[in-house]
């Protein structure tokens, strides 16, 4: 899946780079090692920042988290809390799984750590119907699929973490795989050509 345009309040700026904001974000799974979903929220439409977006629990880390990982953790706990209604048991069991910067031409930046989490038992998502108005479990490729219909509307991290967890077949195995491997950075870049605008990662075709 390409994306060639940002999304609401991902817009361009020509100028100075803008300072990334710390953040953390969670990948909520279900299914063990028999399957593999993945809970997405979407932010209200009319929301100035990525409004009307299916995406992973998360939000800014705050001064009142700390500082470091823990700081990290903290706002990740707290996000899924205040995003999804779901009391995470220990921040401790975050899995980091990868270390993302908002592009430098995006007017609002984030640094933001995603972590991987198990869902709790019979845990049911709930919303506030103002910040975060829909929740669903998806199996990445179904949310993929969706996106690529119209249904729901995907940014460019979420596109591109759903298309790399997709290749697992359960959430035992990803977790197994996030815990035995490196977390580098990725900052995506944005290319301009003409009235258009393409994201390209680390190692693509125009990157460099």
């Amino acid at each position: 899946m390409e994306v060639d345009r940002p999304a609401p309040g991902e817009e361009l700026i020509g100028g100075q780079p803008t300072l990334p904001r710390l953040a953390s974000t969670v990948i909520l799974l279900r299914g063990g090692d028999r399957s593999l979903e993945v809970l997405l929220v979407k932010r209200n439409p009319q929301a100035r920042f990525m409004g009307g977006a299916w995406v992973f629990p998360g939000g800014a880390v705050d001064t009142q988290d700390g500082s470091g990982d823990g700081a990290l953790r903290a706002a990740a706990v707290r996000e899924v809390a205040e995003e999804a209604g779901i009391a995470l048991a220990s921040a401790d069991a975050l899995v980091p799984f990868s270390h993302w910067i908002t592009p430098a031409q995006a007017k609002i930046r984030f640094d933001t750590w995603f972590f991987l989490a198990v869902g709790p038992p019979g845990a049911q998502p709930t919303v506030d119907g103002q910040e975060i108005v829909q929740w669903g479990w998806y199996r990445p490729r179904a949310a993929l699929d969706a996106a690529g219909a119209g249904e729901i509307l995907l940014v460019f991290p979420t596109i591109k973490h759903l298309e790399q967890i997709s290749t697992f077949a359960s959430a035992d195995a990803l977790l197994e795989h996030a815990r035995g491997h490196e977390v580098r950075l990725v900052e995506p870049r944005v290319l301009r050509s003409g009235e258009t605008a393409r994201v390209v990662l680390p190692g693509e075709p125009g990157y460099d």
